[in-house]
């Protein structure tokens, strides 16, 4: 039996793909004018060390010094994508982090995150890696 995409399917392949390609303009090229291509306002930010706004994504992506996001699991659902990373340079060490991103319209509106060191498997309870 042949399973045909869905409009929802769809969605959630435009919005995994917008979410990708914004993140890797604006952290890993460090443009800023993907803001302006991805993001818009309202921008409702739940991460507890910033601000709503997009001026915040202005003003830090400059600072960051030695900034890799690696994605390792992306899964999405309508509005909303899941990331699941390694990042470097945005804390000490590198830390694994679930970012939420719900989109409207084709744009980045809404965002969460979690934000974990990361312990190496051969320190953890269970001998698993994080990431």
């Amino acid at each position: 039996m042949t399973q045909h995409p869905t409009a929802q399917d769809d969605q959630a392949k435009r919005n995994t793909d917008i979410v990708l390609t914004a993140m890797r303009e604006l952290f890993a090229e460090k443009d800023l004018t993907a803001i302006d291509r991805y993001w818009a306002e309202p921008y409702v930010q739940h991460s507890p060390q910033m601000p709503n706004g997009l001026d915040t994504l202005r003003n830090v992506v400059p600072g960051l010094e030695g900034f890799s996001w690696e994605p390792q699991r992306v899964a999405a659902q309508g509005d909303l994508v899941f990331t699941h990373s390694i990042v470097h340079g945005w804390a000490p060490n590198p830390v694994a982090i679930v970012d939420i991103f719900r989109l409207e319209n084709g744009r980045i509106v809404e965002h969460w995150d979690v934000v974990q060191d990361i312990v190496p498997a051969e320190d953890s309870a269970n001998g698993n890696p994080m990431v």
